[in-house]
This record gives C-alpha cells, structure tokens and sequence, in this order.
C-alpha cells in the first residue's frame, strides 16, 4: 500500500532510488515490494528505461485505479495517528469483516481465510487500542464477546472497502 500511494505522489512513476527515499526501505525490501506488484499487474517495469531521467516504475490502468485509494487511505491513518497499526497485516482485513458482519471472534475468523485466532485476537486487540473497535462483554447465559467498529473505525470503512473493489 506505502509504495502504490508513493507512486500515486510521483504521478504514476519513479524511479527505484527515489521510492527508496520516499519510503525509508531497504532496496531489497523495495524490489521484492515491486515484483509482487508487478505480479498481481499494478505496476510494471518502463519498457523504455535506460535513459537515466526516464522513470523506472509505472503504475499500469489498474495500478492507478487502486494507488488513490492506497494514498487516501494511507493519510486518514496518519491523521488517526495509527498508520503503524493500520499496516499490520490483519488489521484491514479485520476491520473490513467487521463492516460487514457482526462482531462474533469466530464469525470474523470465518470470514477471514487463513487468519489464525491468535492473529485475529491479536489485530482485535490493536485495533481496539487504536480506537478503531469497541469490545463488548454481553451478560447472557453463556457470556459472550463482541466487537463493533468504533466512530472512527467507521470513518475509514469506506476507503478500505475502496481498496477492495467493492461498493
């Protein structure tokens, strides 16, 4: 997400180094970032560098589709203040799952193929520190848990959703 939103800020474009700059990564963390993202078709390799003002990156059509949402989506996080958690690998997915459905941990794990229960645990458990989700304990026979997003969590449902492609 970090490097499709850097590209966005660079017009669909940029070279290796100056992404580098721009993200504060490792080149190989970068260039393995940048082959993912030319695998699943959003970035592309210029086919006509060389010349060394020439861009070496591009965004493809789907590419600059998706990097708005990523750059959106990247700056509520940081004006939340929870960009770091917002990244973690669990915690988009999971608050989009609680967009849509109620917050039972295993209807959430459910709709959330290959999440552990100790990673869904652990993503509920930031995102309510972040604010984002409200944990409640409901007094019934058997007690139970739920999860809801909070005000804020509901603010960023809809660019998370954009990042997914659907309405």
């Amino acid at each position: 997400m970090p490097t499709l939103a850097a590209l966005d800020e660079q017009g669909g474009e940029a070279k290796l180094v100056t992404l580098q700059r721009r993200l504060g990564a490792s080149r190989e963390l970068l260039k393995r970032t940048l082959l993912f993202l030319i695998d699943a078709r959003l970035v592309l390799r210029n086919p006509g560098y060389g010349h060394p003002m020439r861009p070496e990156y591009l965004l493809t059509p789907a590419g600059r589709v998706l990097a708005p949402a990523c750059a959106r989506l990247l700056k509520r996080l940081d004006r939340l203040g929870i960009e770091e958690i917002g990244l973690k690998k669990w915690s988009l997915p999971v608050a989009d799952a609680l967009a849509t459905a109620d917050g039972r941990f295993n209807r959430i794990r459910a709709i959330l193929s290959g999440v552990t229960p100790r990673a869904l645990a652990q993503a509920l458990r930031d995102l309510q520190m972040a604010g984002l989700v409200e944990r409640r304990l409901i007094d019934d026979s058997p007690p139970r848990t739920e999860y809801r997003l909070t005000r804020a969590g509901l603010g960023i449902a809809p660019l998370v959703r954009a990042l997914a492609g659907t309405p």
